[in-house]
């Protein structure tokens, strides 16, 4: 397999656009999550889970 590669000024290359704007509503929200997951893998390497925030309050007795 032989790689292209075109070099366009930004701007000029709309084929990205037309791609996005080609697929289906499903798909691309399918695609921004399988996205949205491996950015937040590399980022912050930690699962799924929501991590939990613990807040202690002292009651004032009046």
């Amino acid at each position: 397999m032989e790689k292209i590669v075109k070099i366009v000024k930004k701007g000029e290359d709309n084929s990205n656009l037309l791609y996005w704007i080609a697929t289906s509503e499903t798909n691309r929200l399918i695609n921004l999550e399988q996205i949205r997951q491996e950015v937040n893998s590399q980022k912050y390497d930690i699962g799924q889970q929501f991590q939990r925030v613990y807040s202690i309050a002292k009651r004032v007795s009046s």
